[in-house]
């Protein structure tokens, strides 16, 4: 065979038969790396072979999107949209120390209790380092869970043929290598997608369906390491978020070909592993005694992808000895707790010129949505008046800059499923609820902030 000299960017795979400094595609500096490639001979338009396929009617194929495997860990199942889908390919990355290899654990062996064949393949830990793992998460380990350490792609679709999986993890895509590309190095462009493409073909095959999960590492800028082609190439990206240093987990897909993208489940890193949370409304929620009304915090109902979260708001407000006070939040950024508090004193008549005022919410959940506005703004006035609002109480709007309640999106389901958890009374913007059926809670409805600083606080 032929050899020719070309140059690869290691950070966006663009090949080149000339040397740059800067890489023309990503722009990056002194990334092209010198490769040496082998070039088959042509044999000519007659000596060509194409492989024979046949095409289908559309309405004809048949589909495998209801043909799920659903495991008992509800949460993942959700975030799945319902359960894995037998021959797709999923790809899990997160920092360092996440859970990503955690979680992977556990739906391997929870698979493999339900009678499927699952292959673990790890490119950077030992079979005895994960059966610590294993031995420390998993109460029972099944015999249907095969594991291989062993970073060579040839040598894993050998061990696939062999043990015949329904299942076949990679942790991670970016340790392993085929021997057809000598001259590239494990986590290049080349060989990331090329182990990639491989899998992607054997879970494709339509006579042996698989479902491939592969653990994806995380750069220092929070993406997956290596191209971008790499998120084209799969069905579905699922993302773990959260400190190494708190229990809460979240796992969140930015993409499904075969559900739900932004779909979002919670999980409890313990010592046990990464438990699924499926009550999510009660998590989130300080129990206390039905009595026991504490100032500063308030209830209001999220959406994180298609369900809707029950979370509670905490607010401290204190004077400030400087001439400008301190605006902290944890969950949601400084422009838009500045433009509550000006709604607030403007519109609400409570000045805070002179205080600090510091928001956060219980799980360190993100308030991305305005439906939580209201809610926000009633745990400020709370704290600054001292006087605790009612546990039972729900506040679901937003606020406008004219101090009018605002209608939030999916108000219905919000309201059910304060409803389900027992809540009393629930604030919403006037003139949006029609032919609603709820068990125990009374819709209130106001037409601006104020309204509802007076009902609540008796002003």
């Amino acid at each position: 065979m032929k050899k020719r000299k070309i140059y690869i960017c290691s950070n966006c795979g663009y090949e080149s038969v000339g040397h740059y400094g800067k890489c023309p595609e990503c722009n990056s500096w002194n990334t092209l790396v010198e490769t040496i490639v082998e070039e088959k001979p042509d044999a000519g338009e007659k000596g060509r072979t194409y492989a024979k396929k046949t095409i289908s009617r559309l309405n004809e194929v048949l589909s495998t999107n209801s043909d799920r495997i659903v495991t008992n860990i509800n949460e993942f199942n959700r975030v799945m949209g319902g359960g894995i889908v037998k021959d797709s390919v999923t790809i899990l990355t997160a920092k360092p120390g996440a859970g990503k290899s955690t979680l992977l654990l556990h739906v391997a062996n929870d698979l493999a209790l339900l009678g499927y064949k699952v292959l673990y393949a790890s490119g950077e830990e030992s079979e005895s380092q994960i059966k610590a793992r294993a031995d420390r998460i998993l109460e029972h380990i099944h015999r249907n869970l095969w594991v291989v350490s062993d970073n060579n792609m040839d040598n894993v679709l050998n061990y696939i043929e062999e043990t015949d999986p329904d299942l076949i993890i990679l942790d991670s895509i970016q340790t392993f290598t085929l021997d057809e590309f000598p001259n590239s190095r494990a986590g290049s462009p080349t060989q990331t997608m090329e182990c990639a493409y491989s899998l992607v073909k054997l879970a494709k095959n339509p006579s042996r369906p698989r479902a491939v999960f592969l653990v994806g590492q995380m750069t220092k800028e929070d993406e997956i390491a290596g191209v971008r082609a790499l998120e084209h190439l799969v069905d579905t990206v699922l993302l773990i978020e959260g400190e190494s240093g708190e229990e809460l987990r979240s796992l969140l897909t930015t993409k499904n070909r075969y559900g739900s993208t932004g779909e979002i489940g919670f999980f409890n890193m313990t010592e046990k592993g990464m438990i699924s949370i499926d009550n999510p409304s009660a998590f989130f929620i300080t129990k206390r005694d039905k009595g026991d009304i504490v100032s500063g915090n308030s209830i209001t109902v999220v959406r994180e992808g298609t369900r809707a979260i029950i979370l509670e708001v905490e607010s401290l407000v204190s004077n400030s000895f400087t001439p400008y006070p301190s605006r902290i939040s944890e969950c949601m950024n400084r422009e838009q707790l500045n433009t509550l508090i000006s709604i607030l004193e403007q519109r609400g008549g409570i000045k805070l010129y002179d205080k600090n005022v510091v928001i956060k919410t219980t799980g360190g959940i993100k308030l991305t949505e305005q439906s939580s506005n209201l809610a926000v703004i009633m745990s400020i006035v709370s704290s600054v008046f001292q006087v605790g609002i009612p546990n039972d109480r729900v506040f679901v709007a937003d606020v406008g800059l004219t101090g009018e309640l605002k209608k939030v999106p999916s108000l219905e389901s919000r309201l059910k499923e304060v409803d389900r958890m027992g809540f009393a009374k629930a604030y919403v913007a006037k003139g949006f609820i029609k032919n609603l059926k709820l068990n125990n809670l009374e819709i209130i409805e106001m037409k601006s902030l104020k309204d509802v600083i007076d009902d609540i606080f008796n002003i």
